[in-house]
Parts: structure tokens; sequence; C-alpha cells
């Protein structure tokens, strides 16, 4: 790492926001920024409530490190305006987080890229029965219903009658706007981190997420102590975690994300691993697999933090070298 007096590097940690995922970004953004105080950097964390006044709460900090999950903290929206400010941060642009939000979109690009995702439907303001009648008939059951638009397995049911359909993609639509319904896939949940840096992407050790007492990988396995069993590196076979590897940075690239993400997969019954969703902003909380998955590979939790601030400087004209 080139030299550096991290005394003089001004980092805002920002979380909090107003999405579902709240409480997990406010416990990230800690994480993040006892970190930084560690190692050393003037970091200071600002925690919001909403967007109003923003670009007076970061004009003191020449860099952000932007832990917001889901809403406007990961769709692009806080992204733009941090362009707009010519601040750098941490993370992919407004274009990629945009694409990466919206899982009708990201699915639509990586199947046009040949990977492999599971087979799904958009509500796009149809009749909703007629639509639900249309998805059962053509992708069978079970089905995963989820929202079109959020991040951290909110709002993930699955479903396997019609009944059970119908009540549920009222409920998502209900609370959150959006509606996307896709072919379950029947296998092990796995997660890819991925880092960037001088070599280019890396794909971290993977992690295999095994729900106690349920098949999905829901808010609550994500977020519940002793809800589900972390295995990393996941037990795969060579060639199982090499294709896995494979398709989580082709869609990393394929989608323009920038300094990490984390691709989560099914590894279905023959192998093959197919993309649910690409996270810009994941999770950096003692539970998030992210820091797990950086941990097996060598690099502590405050490494990873400074890594990923350097990053960041290294796309201002003015960084600091010493």
């Amino acid at each position: 790492m080139m030299p550096m007096d991290r005394s003089l590097v001004k980092v805002a940690v920002l979380c909090g926001g107003d999405s579902p995922e709240r409480e997990v970004s406010l416990r990230s953004g800690k994480g993040v920024h006892t970190a930084l105080m560690r190692r050393g950097f003037a970091a200071e964390l600002i925690q919001i409530e909403a967007y109003d006044g923003l670009p007076q709460l970061l004009a003191p900090f020449p860099v952000v490190f932007n832990i917001l999950h889901g809403g406007a903290g990961e769709d692009g929206t806080v992204q733009l305006l941090l362009e707009l400010l010519e601040k750098s941060y941490v993370g992919s642009g407004p274009l990629a987080c945009a694409l990466a939000m919206d899982k009708h979109e990201t699915h639509r690009l990586l199947s046009a890229k040949g990977l492999p995702v599971p087979e799904w439907r958009t509500h796009l303001g149809e009749d909703l029965k007629a639509f639900l009648d249309g998805v059962g008939a053509e992708l069978g059951f079970p089905l995963v219903v989820k929202p079109r638009g959020e991040g951290s397995s909110v709002g993930v049911f699955l479903v396997r009658d019609t009944g059970e359909l119908a009540s549920r993609a009222r409920e998502v639509l209900e609370g959150f706007g959006s509606l996307l319904i896709e072919k379950f896939i029947p296998g092990r949940e796995l997660t890819c981190a991925l880092l960037e840096g001088g070599t280019g992407v890396e794909a971290l050790p993977l992690v295999e997420l095994r729900p106690q007492g349920r098949e999905l990988f829901d808010w609550g396995a994500k977020y519940s102590p002793g809800e589900c069993e972390f295995i990393c590196p996941a037990e795969l076979s060579p060639e199982e975690a090499a294709r896995a590897a494979e398709v989580s940075k082709e869609a990393f690239l394929a989608l323009g994300c920038r300094d990490l993400a984390r691709v989560d997969l099914r590894l279905a019954e023959d192998g093959t691993p197919y993309v649910l969703e690409v996270n810009t902003l994941p999770g950096m909380t003692e539970m998030s697999t992210f820091p797990r998955a950086a941990a097996a590979a060598g690099i502590p939790y405050d490494e990873l933090v400074e890594r990923l601030v350097r990053r960041a400087l290294s796309r201002t004209p003015s960084a600091p070298h010493g």
C-alpha cells in the first residue's frame, strides 16, 4: 500500500437511511467507522434518517464510505449525488447500482450475456389475477415471490400453490409497489464476495448458507443469530467452486460494478450456479458474509475497510501520498 498519513484523510461513513434495511446499515456503519478509527483515519460516522441536507453534511469530507443498504442509498441516487458533489466514494457508480437494484433489469442483462438466471416474470401493471395465472402455468411450483427492487432478502417468500401465490403476491405488491416471481431452484444457497484491486476482480472464498428449518435464505435466516449456518469456504468440488466464482465475476463485470459486490447464487442439483441478485453495497456487520469471505482469504476486517477507502482515494486527483 502507498504511504499515507491517515490522520489527514477525512472519511465520512454514511449509514442509516430510510429503507427497510436501515438497522443493518447502522450496524455496518458502526463496524466500518470503528475499523477506520483503529487504522488512524479521521473518520466520522454520519447516521441519517432522510436525505435532506446531505450535501451540507458531506461538505467537509473528500471521501465517503457509503454503507447505506437498499433504497436511495444503493439504487444509484446517492451515488449520482456524490458524483455531482465531486466526492470520491466507495462502491459502484450510479448506473451499475441502478441496474443491480432492479432484479428485472439484472436478470434481463445477465441472461442476454448467457449467464444462468432463474426463469422469471415481472408484474408490469397488468391485471394481477391474469398475470399470476400465467406465471403458475408457465413456471410451475414452487415459486419465489419478491419485490423487484429491494435487497437483503426483504419481502421474499417461497410459495407452493395458487392460493399462497395470490396472497403473497398481493402482500409484496402492496408493501413494496413492485413484484417479481422466479422459478424456485432446488439446490444450495451460495454467495460470492468480489473485491476489486490492482490486478482486477478477485472472487473471495465462496460461502454456503444453510438456513435452519427453512428452504429459503430469507430476512430471518440472514439476520437472526442461530437461524443460519455459514460454511466458508463452501464445501464444493473444485469445478463447482470455479464455475460459481467465474459466473459471479462475469455478473460483476456485466453490470459495470466497482470496488466490491456480492453475488447471491443457487447451485442447482446439476451443478449450474444461477445468479439471484448482485448486491453493490453488501453488509459489513458482524454476521455479514462479505467480511467472512474476506477473512477466509486472509484479509482481516480492518484491512478490508482500508483497502476500500484506498480504492476510493485512488480516484481523487488530490489524493494524499504521504
